[in-house]
Order: structure tokens, then sequence, then C-alpha cells
């Protein structure tokens, strides 16, 4: 009689170890919290990859989230769709939300919580040979933006406005599509500028048209551009969340500084129709110089020192929203900058062993 009453016992003890197997797998299964990120853009080869080596090296997953990401018809849906939280988190244009407050009123219930711009990279660039070399020889000119809904306009209006143009008199803003269209309007010259940010400048030259970028004044160069932006009920009742989200992105930038090309292929895997076709050796090192020149003022000021991850420096802020204010945009006179930005959680954006990550992203193919 023992012998079956052993074996039983072994079986019931194989059972329940099976049976907790499972339900520890439940649980963290059920431990990933969902995250959905909303784009103003499609992510290109320099977010694109941050967001691709993020995923392969299980950096959210590690954070336990589940990060999705959403690309909604410009900058002006992205701020309607937070409100009503159907996104966790926004990566809209600062200008979106400044625009959008009315004085008076309160606050609009978000708070763009980690800087993921911290340096203006919007250009203004017209073609190498043109006699065009200053936002003031604009003068009769069109300049191309993806669509009348981007974000970017009223930053573009006020620089106009600050070299004594007037849009839509002096100067016509006009929407010619995104990279490829854009491209094409441009040397067509249905227009004579291009609003693009940086990298697609950057690609705009890699296609074989020489640019000009055009100088902007510091208070415009030195403004933030995109951050991530939350509902502030999951500030005040999920701060974990955002902390872990921004840790994760902090590691993903490391990662991308340290070995940018582990980051392109990573991105290629991800998107297989942006990967070259024949030889990838010339556009690997095409596309890792695309990231490095993004990446740089992301995590180093001009001088080259570090910047604190996802941090706002307010002053800057209030500067250019004076200057934005006194060449016509900004309505209101009492946005509440410290309302709208807050640098609460950014500590938790660096607690992870930075020179481990380090090592581990040198040791990438």
């Amino acid at each position: 009689m023992s012998q079956p009453s052993s074996r039983f016992r072994l079986l019931v003890r194989a059972t329940l170890a099976g049976l907790l197997g499972v339900h520890l797998a439940c649980a963290q299964a059920q431990a990933q919290d969902r995250v959905k990120v909303g784009l103003a853009i499609p992510p290109s080869v320099t977010e694109g990859s941050v967001q691709a080596i993020a995923e392969e090296l299980h950096l959210f997953g590690d954070e336990n989230l589940q990060v999705d990401y959403v690309v909604l018809p410009g900058a002006g849906a992205l701020l309607p769709q937070l409100l009503q939280r159907n996104i966790t988190f926004a990566l809209p244009l600062p200008e979106t939300l400044l625009s959008a407050h009315k004085a008076g009123e309160a606050p609009l219930p978000v708070s763009y919580v980690y800087n993921a711009g911290p340096r203006n990279t919007l250009e203004i660039a017209v073609k190498a040979d043109s006699g065009i070399k200053t936002l003031a020889d604009l003068r009769g000119a069109a300049i191309g933006v993806g669509a009348l809904t981007w974000g970017t306009i009223p930053q573009t209006r006020a620089l106009l406005r600050s070299v004594g143009l007037q849009p839509g008199k002096d100067v016509q803003i006009v929407a010619v599509g995104v990279l490829g269209s854009g491209f094409h309007a441009l040397r067509e010259n249905r227009v004579q500028a291009l609003n693009f940010n940086s990298t697609w400048i950057d690609l705009l030259e890699g296609e074989g048209t020489a640019a000009r970028r055009l100088e902007f004044p510091p208070v415009f160069r030195r403004m933030i551009v995109n951050g991530f932006l939350a509902h502030r009920t999951t500030l005040e009742s999920d701060p974990g969340l955002i902390e872990r989200f921004g840790r994760a992105w902090t590691k993903a930038l490391v990662v991308c500084d340290v070995n940018p090309r582990a980051c392109i292929e990573a991105f290629w895997r991800r998107n297989p129709g942006a990967r070259p076709q024949g030889d990838t050796a010339g556009p690997l090192a095409a596309n890792v110089r695309l990231l490095q020149r993004w990446i740089e003022p992301l995590l180093r000021d001009e001088t080259g020192q570090a910047r604190v991850p996802g941090a706002y420096d307010l002053g800057i802020i209030k500067a250019y929203i004076a200057a934005m204010r006194a060449n016509g945009e900004f309505a209101a006179d009492d946005i509440p900058v410290e309302s709208y930005f807050t640098n609460a959680l950014v500590p938790a954006y660096a607690k992870f062993d930075r020179d481990a990550l380090i090592a581990r992203a040198r040791a990438l193919p």
C-alpha cells in the first residue's frame, strides 16, 4: 500500500508545481502594463531605431510594459486623443498644447513628463544654390510643410514675423506631404523651402540635393521639440508607469548612442521595407551618421556635457513663450509653464546600471 501512496504524493506535487508555474506565468503576463504612444508622423530611421532596439532588448518588457505606437493625422490630433485618454502618451510639439491654453481658464489636465527633444531640430532649408540665405530672404517664397495640421506651423509663422515677414502675404505656407513628396516639391520649385526636421533634411541631402539651413534666432533654436505628454490622471495615480517608460526610453537612447549600427539593424529587421536592396554597407554607414547626429543633442548639450535624461529647462521655455507672444502666437498671457512641464519624475529615468548597459550595447553585433 505504501508504494501507490508514494506515487500519488509525487503526482500531486508535480501537478501543484505545474499549476504554480502556470499561475506565475499568468501573473507575470498580467504585470505588463499596456502603453499606447500617439505619434504625429511615422517614425523614421532615427526614433524608429530607438523604438526597435527597445523591443529587441526587451527594455520595455524589463519594466513590465507592453508598448504600442499609433500614428495620428498630425500633432493637432494628439491632444484630443490624450484628453480622452485613448492613448497613454502623446509625442507632440509643445506649440500644440501652448496654443490650446485659454487665458483665465484652468490648465488642461496634461503635463509634459519627459523631454524627448531638448534642442530644436526643426529646420527651414532651401536648395544650396538658392539665392535665399536668411529668413528675411524668404519674401515672395513658399515654404513646404507636411500638412497644415502640423504643430510646427505656429513656430514657422512666428519666425517669419520676427524678420518682418507676414505669413500668408509675404510668404506662403503650403502642404507638400512628407519626405519624398516634399523633396520632389522643392526640386521642382513648387516650394522654395522646406520646414522639416533635421533628419529629413539630411535624407534630402542623402538623395543628392544639397541644402542650406537658414539660421534661427537663438531663442527659437534653443527651444525644445517633442516631449512625452501624459494625462494628469496618470501622473497623479500611476507615476510609476511613467517612470518605468522614461527609464526604458533612456536605456534605449544610451544603447543607440553606444552602438548605432545595432540600432539601425534592429530598425531594418522591424521594418523590412526600409532595408536597402543589395549591398547595405553604404546605406548603413549613412544611416549611422543620421542617428548619431540626431541623438547627440538629446544626450549632450552644446558644450558636450551630459544632459539629465528627460529634464526640462523651464527658463528656456518661458523665454520662447515670450518670443512667440511678441510675434503674434500664443494669445494667452498666463500660460502655466510649471503645470504643463514637470521634472518631478526625472530622477527615476536614470536609475539603472549604466555601465552594465553600455557593456551590453557594445557586445551587440
